[in-house]
């Protein structure tokens, strides 16, 4: 029976570099060769991701042995983009007292056990070690669906328990965690809760092998090791954990921690732009002047506004001097790699000071607990799919991950 093609939807971009569109063949298994019509437009990757560039339209083409697809891109300005102009709270809001309770439509904790390597001797791959992972699925979580990512960093004499306890013993953040998703403050996705400790449970307590070792090498087995475990397992976005796999889907994965967290969210950053969109460091500092971070960005392939970086102390606590220096010197930096504003269309940087808090735990939650507040929580007007009035079902090219329902 001949194959027979049809335009299925006509897709609405912003320039904004953050949106991204993946688009999928339905009925075959063999490879596909994805086009542009116009790439200065649109682009599109060899796993069929596009990504708008300039305003103006394009066609992408599958083609699959002698059939071919074919559905229209149109690039809008980025300032019609009401999603990302979407404004970030001035205030921090306080955990409701309610929601440190259990509550029945709870997510899951699981363990996850690893293969990585040594932290000082990584790139010689000579000791192999076996850690864990906590795992956090939202309630109801489904293969069917694809869920963004939040891998959330310990501090100082912590592990990977801290955050959010053990599936026998869960800790109070995940109730509140719970509660959020369950009131719709918080779009359901997965939390990773790792650890940078490395032969010893003990490491996070020695201040100096942590903050200049292995808050320092963590990237290696991050991006090596814990991503392929965690996303080769669950269902995420990324579609392989290759490197080009991971970098695809970039934008729906953050990464952040309080105090030595923070440090490792930095030197996340620094190494791992490839990988993460959002970074939430908090109470942490790695670079007084900026001058580093500002390198980092300027040496990728990314622009400012390809990140976002959602940061956070309080007036009381030790590490807010050093913190605050580090934000200021990144926003001082002439490049312009960095620009605060309360949305993510004019800017890449937020910076909240709690008055009055501490470096404590009860700190640590609320900046954390804001932060995902705010991560993939916003309108998602311009992923609507949009489509001709001679639109089927069937074997063609579909927006998104399931066929939709055509009235």
């Amino acid at each position: 029976m001949k194959r027979k093609w049809t335009l299925i939807c006509l897709i609405f971009l912003s320039v904004a570099a953050w949106l991204l569109k993946k688009l999928k063949v339905n009925g075959t298994s063999k490879k596909i060769k994805w086009s542009s019509s116009d790439k200065r437009i649109a682009t599109v990757s060899g796993k069929g991701v596009v990504r708008a560039k300039k305003e103006g339209k394009a066609i992408i083409t599958a083609k699959v042995g002698k059939w071919k697809g074919k559905t229209k891109i149109v690039v809008m300005p980025q300032e019609d983009n009401n999603s990302v102009n979407e404004k970030i709270p001035t205030e921090l809001e306080e955990i409701p007292s309610n929601y440190f309770t259990k509550i029945k439509q709870a997510g899951t904790l699981v363990e996850l056990n690893y293969e990585t390597y040594e932290s000082k001797t990584y790139e010689q791959k000579s000791k192999k070690l076996n850690k864990r992972a906590i795992v956090y699925l939202p309630y109801k979580y489904s293969e069917d669906e694809k869920y963004n990512v939040f891998y959330l960093m310990h501090g100082g004499w912590s592990d990977e328990t801290t955050w959010l306890g053990t599936p026998q013993h869960p800790a109070e953040f995940k109730n509140v965690i719970d509660h959020a998703i369950y009131d719709g403050k918080m779009k359901p996705f997965i939390i990773v809760c790792p650890t940078y400790n490395n032969e010893s449970p003990s490491d996070s307590s020695d201040y100096t092998l942590a903050y200049y070792t292995l808050t320092v090498n963590y990237h290696n087995e991050l991006m090596n090791d814990l991503i392929p475990a965690v996303e080769g397992k669950y269902s995420t976005y990324a579609d392989d954990v290759t490197l080009d796999g991971i970098e695809a889907s970039r934008d729906h994965r953050a990464f952040g921690g309080f105090s030595m967290g923070s440090v490792t969210t930095w030197h996340t950053f620094l190494n791992c732009l490839d990988a993460f969109r959002y970074f939430l460091p908090c109470s942490g500092a790695v670079d007084s002047t900026g001058d580093m971070l500002n390198r980092a960005v300027t040496e990728s392939k990314y622009k400012w506004n390809d990140f976002f970086i959602y940061a956070a102390t309080g007036t009381n606590d030790f590490a807010c001097s050093e913190f605050t220096n580090q934000i200021n010197g990144m926003l001082n930096q002439k490049s312009g790699n960095f620009r605060e504003a309360d949305n993510e269309s004019e800017g890449n940087l937020v910076f909240r000071v709690k008055e009055g808090y501490s470096h404590d735990s009860n700190a640590s939650m609320e900046y954390v607990y804001n932060g995902m507040l705010w991560f993939w929580n916003k309108k998602d007007n311009l992923y609507t799919s949009y489509f001709t009035k001679n639109s089927t079902v069937g074997d063609v090219i579909i927006c998104g991950e399931k066929p939709h329902s055509l009235l």
